[in-house]
């Protein structure tokens, strides 16, 4: 199984009168979210899944992918490492998997994926985390790192 772990893109600043789930993103996180949308696309296989975060940020992130995704209210911010494999159908499942959501809860995810700790790692923002686990007995393997300012514009 194929699981990519996308950090939403650069968001404006939470404040008192602005619930949390309503905040999106900034000019700089749309043009992130584009760019790490079209290298995602270019690397995705067609039969992917993608689960989002029901946050205004990251379906504005996962609609820099352009494809057809799916809310998860188990992907909001503050979520369980364990509650996104689960979403995910990790390791059980057959098809890739993106996940669009926030840390720590990623980062978390990414720790207990290659470590078996939930530790807090830091994901950098609109950044993607490519896992593969083809056969249970085998260990998970990294397949790639990527930030949205890497990717050639």
């Amino acid at each position: 199984m194929d699981l990519i772990l996308w950090r939403h893109a650069e968001a404006e600043p939470g404040h008192e009168e602005l619930p949390d789930l309503e905040r999106a993103l900034t000019p700089k996180g749309q043009k992130q979210a584009k760019r790490m949308g079209k290298w995602l696309d270019s690397q995705l296989p067609e039969n992917c899944r993608i689960l989002v975060s029901p946050a205004v940020r990251t379906v504005q992130t996962a609609e820099g992918l352009g494809r057809k995704y799916k809310t998860h209210a188990e992907l909001a911010p503050g979520a369980e490492p364990e509650a996104i494999l689960q979403a995910a159908n990790w390791p059980a499942g057959r098809e890739t998997v993106v996940i669009v959501g926030h840390q720590p809860t990623l980062g978390q995810v990414a720790a207990l994926l290659l470590t078996g700790e939930p530790l807090d790692w830091e994901m950098k923002k609109a950044g993607a985390w490519w896992f593969v686990q083809r056969d249970p007995d085998e260990p998970v393997v990294l397949k790639a790192v990527m930030s949205a300012d890497l990717v050639v514009k």
